[in-house]
């Protein structure tokens, strides 16, 4: 655990002011004691023992000889001691100490505002560079600045790293777009121009070519508005009870075709009964989704493991390949957009490299998550967790 070693804002203005005011009083207060302190110490040094003994008794008990008392105090500490005018010495020692002290205390309190001052520098010069751009500038914490200070200080660092991630995200899936969006509007328009131009004749094969990419291109589109919605929290979900396990080995059955094809055994462990209130279409999307993913790049495996279990919080399912899996400096962008773990794998190979973002949407639409992990003995384990309620 984080030791927290900032108090809050309130509390270390309280303290600081407190520590002024009440050192203000103390200090003058101090300064007093120590003048009379000091010069009853000269008077007492000074005064014949036996008048010292004879004053100490009348200290004691003033009011026997008060006249003797007052004669006393008058010839040692002078007339003017006892004086209850506002222009006596005591008020003008008081004058000049309040004089000294202010200074004082205006020093202690702009050293004691430093690091309030310090942190909102900080953030300011911090907050001036991301709006010219910079998304990545962070402010550096204050060792002795406020709690909320400090807090708010670290989470701007985080939303600056944020703005950050998500421009080079931008940047990189702008350009991906672009690529893969003119890629199969190339192909049909060539294919398309050729026919025109008599290169190639106008056959139903010719045509299924250019319907192929123009599907492809139609899909493409279907699925950066999926995530254009579910990036602004728009994707809708028609929420029902349903049995999961139900859907998973409906979903299996599907692609038990392909599964053969590619040498794939697919099997499912599951309750019978497990019951999830969620979107049965867009959750079927997610486990065609990972499963197509499998069958696609973990062929060598020969196997694809489905579970699903539940807990008092949480339904967890897990897809468990054999195949190659991938490097783990990989693992944290395999859910990024327009991305592959091999840059060798090319678009016939039937990804687009939105498969996996577009069902880690999904589930974070739901309040879950997915994430994926490297198996000791290989291959790759993709893991949903969704909330039970």
């Amino acid at each position: 655990m984080k030791n927290n070693t900032h108090t809050s804002l309130w509390r270390w203005i309280c303290i600081r002011v407190l520590f002024l005011a009440i050192g203000s009083v103390i200090l003058i207060a101090a300064c007093m004691w120590l003048r009379f302190a000091v010069q009853a110490f000269w008077v007492y040094y000074r005064m014949p023992p036996a008048l010292l003994d004879e004053f100490t008794q009348l200290r004691h008990h003033p009011a026997s000889d008060p006249a003797r008392f007052h004669q006393i105090v008058d010839q040692w500490w002078g007339i003017n001691f006892s004086d209850p005018s506002l222009a006596s010495s005591d008020w003008l020692i008081v004058l000049v100490l309040v004089v000294v002290t202010i200074p004082f205390m205006v020093m202690m309190a702009l050293r004691f505002a430093r690091p309030l001052s310090a942190q909102f520098s900080q953030l300011a010069t911090a907050a001036r560079a991301v709006s010219k751009g910079e998304f990545g500038r962070t402010a550096a914490v204050v060792k002795e600045a406020p709690q909320e200070l400090v807090r708010f200080t670290e989470d701007f660092n985080q939303m600056t790293q944020q703005l950050a991630r998500y421009e080079r995200e931008l940047r990189t899936s702008h350009v991906a777009m672009a690529h893969e969006l003119r890629s199969p509007l190339t192909a049909a328009i060539g294919r398309l121009q050729g026919i025109l131009d008599g290169v190639f004749p106008a056959e139903p094969q010719q045509l299924a070519m250019i319907m192929k990419q123009l599907t492809q291109l139609s899909r493409l589109t279907d699925e950066l508005h999926l995530l254009s919605l579910a990036d602004a929290g728009q994707l809708t979900l028609n929420r029902e009870w349903f049995n999961l396990s139900e859907l998973l080995r409906e979903r299996s059955g599907w692609l038990l075709p392909q599964a053969e094809q590619a040498g794939i055994a697919i099997s499912v462990t599951s309750p019978n009964d497990l019951r999830l209130y969620a979107d049965t279409f867009r959750l079927g999307q997610v486990v065609t989704i990972i499963c197509e993913n499998a069958l696609r790049y973990a062929a060598d495996g020969g196997a694809l493991l489905i579970t699903a279990s539940q807990n008092d919080k949480a339904i967890i399912m897990t897809f468990r390949d054999y195949g190659q899996g991938v490097e783990p400096d990989f693992l944290p962008q395999l859910f990024d957009r327009f991305t592959r773990a091999d840059s060798s794998r090319a678009r016939h190979s039937g990804g687009s490299g939105l498969g996996l973002s577009i069902a880690k949407a999904i589930v974070e639409a739901h309040g879950g998550s997915l994430y994926a992990t490297l198996p000791a003995d290989g291959g790759l384990l993709i893991g949903i967790t969704l909330p039970a309620r």
